[in-house]
């Protein structure tokens, strides 16, 4: 047996800290390349960060050089009214401030191991440090090998304290892989905010009003841009036009289709949305000649207020859902094929008399798809879900979407990232 202080032993001792120490980074790599989410990462590298300085609170600080955001800052161990003093202080004053802007001092690693002795500290950043009770703090740039700026991470002491060579060596290292996979996962979020943007141009920017009727809508966009789309819009005598539809496939392509389908479908109900089979025939044709290898579902409602009566016919879409006081139930449409599916599409239209005070719920597929059901259990949670809206909501198209929404996809279901689009288009009857 070595003794403890021979050379061996003090080898061994050396590898078995290189060996822990490259275990605990495997872990915490690991863990990082799990989240595919921008916030989950961030919160990931704060953590993780944490834990190798021997911190206990932190925050970073997203803003890439580019200008480009997304602008965000986030806390561990901090509430967002903490997080509102500490951006009270001049940000020159700050770490973070330095390292962002470039100021002297912030092209790398920025360690404060005892703010309050510092002369120098601005009396802010001292109010502010001695107010949530930190006393040091140790700060990182994080950046990709471009090299490119994305942000940079503040982890806050309780006392004066600051980390060791080992612990600067380990936490480096980290933060070299998270830069790259958080520069990665900024680019999702660009490219999922500007799907979202395409997506809310091509659709209505506000919806008509007409007597008799309240309209409401809801839309809630998937992760790569989706091709679900819905509309209404004043046709003449009276009339309004409802429209909800799908376009297979997602990303711009099927956002670009959506928008010339939905574009074709306002010209035809113009000139004849009075027989909506008419409507999505020359919607078919349309879509047969044009995109060939593209297939569409969509329905179309020509109603008249005045009469509370409605005409319908769908392409492979669901079925709408009337709510009232004295009944909720699916309105039974004939089965048909979705547009570009079959050399020529007909399917019977379906007249519907609604009564006043009930409401007409339009919805595309992606509200079933969201709940993670078998078909036959999502339909029976969107009936539970529109029987059992309040009675004191029903008049309120906005109040009944919103109940759907929350009781069909609850736990931030309707929000979180999927390959789905839900769309809600809510007709009540006055």
């Amino acid at each position: 047996m070595l003794a403890p202080n021979a050379p061996g032993a003090l080898l061994q001792d050396r590898l078995a800290g290189w060996v822990s120490d490259l275990t605990t980074l495997h872990e915490l790599t690991e863990r990082l390349a799990r989240t595919d989410v921008l916030a989950d990462a961030l919160q990931e590298v704060l953590r993780a960060g944490a834990a190798l300085v021997g911190a206990r609170r932190g925050l970073v600080v997203l803003e890439p050089g580019d200008g480009l955001g997304p602008d965000t800052t986030i806390g561990l161990g901090l509430a967002r009214a903490d997080l509102g003093h500490i951006e009270t202080v001049p940000r020159s004053a700050m770490p973070y401030g330095r390292i962002l802007d470039g100021l002297p001092g912030g092209d790398g690693e920025i360690a404060e191991p005892d703010l309050l002795s510092e002369d120098g500290l601005d009396p802010r950043h001292r109010e502010v440090a001695a107010r949530l009770g930190y006393a040091a703090c140790y700060a990182l740039p994080l950046t990709t090998e471009d090299p490119c700026r994305l942000g940079a991470a503040v982890w806050l002491y309780d006392e004066p304290a600051e980390p060791s060579e080992r612990q600067r060596h380990l936490v480096g290292l980290y933060a070299r892989y998270a830069g790259e996979h958080l520069a990665r996962l900024v680019e999702v979020e660009r490219t999922r905010a500007c799907m979202a943007t395409m997506t809310e141009e091509l659709l209505p920017s506000r919806l008509p009003r007409v007597a008799g009727m309240r309209l409401t809508a809801r839309h809630r966009t998937c992760a790569r841009g989706g091709g679900d789309w819905y509309d209404a819009l004043p046709l003449p005598d009276a009339a309004l036009g409802l429209a909800v539809g799908s376009v297979t496939g997602s990303g711009p392509s099927a956002i670009a289709a959506m928008g010339r389908l939905r574009a074709s479908l306002r010209a035809y109900a113009v000139m004849e949305g009075e027989d909506p089979v008419a409507v999505l025939s020359d919607l078919e044709l349309l879509l047969r000649l044009t995109e060939p290898a593209r297939s569409a579902t969509a329905l179309f409602a020509y109603c008249e207020p005045a009469l509370r009566k409605i005409t319908l016919a769908g392409a492979g879409h669901s079925p709408p859902l009337l709510i009232g006081e004295r009944r909720t139930e699916f309105v039974e449409t004939s089965v048909s094929a979705p547009l570009g599916m079959l050399a020529c599409w007909e399917a019977p239209s379906v007249e519907l008399q609604v009564e006043a005070g009930e409401t007409v719920l339009l919805y595309t597929d992606g509200l079933l798809h969201r709940t993670g059901d078998p078909t036959d259990r999502a339909f029976a949670r969107l009936h539970a879900a529109a029987a059992g809206v309040p009675k004191a909501q029903r008049a309120d198209p906005d109040a009944v979407a919103d109940h759907v929404l929350r009781t069909v996809l609850p736990d931030g279901l309707d929000s979180a990232d999927s390959e789905e689009d839900v769309v809600l288009l809510v007709a009540h009857f006055e």
